[in-house]
């Protein structure tokens, strides 16, 4: 509740400094292309989506990544369509990859979420264990 009456002071603040630079009318048009922009980010998430797939294909992102990035892809566009400009704000920085990446690998722990993901699906390494190849001296077939 306190997160939620903080954010409502910050977006009234926020809002009321740029809409009084802005005026009425800029500000309406504003919301309206916010909106529309939040509606063409859901509609096109498709292909969002698939150019992360291809991330992971590659391994250049892990799949906890994959799930983060596209979560902030969707909590973006969902706040793009909501009115106010500090969630427009916050929602356009969500939408760029360069800083949802920035913010996935600063909060995300890699280690710990691989070992859980180990340890749900029972995969276990042996680090002992030595692969060798055997080869045969007998050359003559029997």
């Amino acid at each position: 509740m306190k997160f939620f009456l903080l954010y409502l002071f910050l977006e009234v603040l926020v809002s009321v400094n740029i809409a009084s630079s802005l005026g009425g009318l800029l500000t309406f048009v504003e919301i309206v292309l916010s909106a529309f922009i939040g509606v063409s980010i859901l509609v096109n998430f498709r292909s969002t989506l698939a150019e992360n797939l291809s991330a992971v294909s590659y391994n250049q992102i892990d799949l906890v990544q994959f799930q983060k990035l596209n979560l902030f892809t969707l909590i973006g566009a969902i706040l793009l369509l909501v009115p106010g400009f500090l969630t427009d704000i916050i929602g356009l920085i969500m939408q760029f990859s360069v800083f949802t990446s920035m913010l996935v690998n600063r909060y995300g722990v890699k280690s710990n979420d691989k070992k859980i993901y180990e340890e749900n699906n029972h995969i276990k390494k042996d680090s002992d264990v030595i692969d060798v190849e055997i080869i045969s001296d007998n050359t003559t077939i029997k």
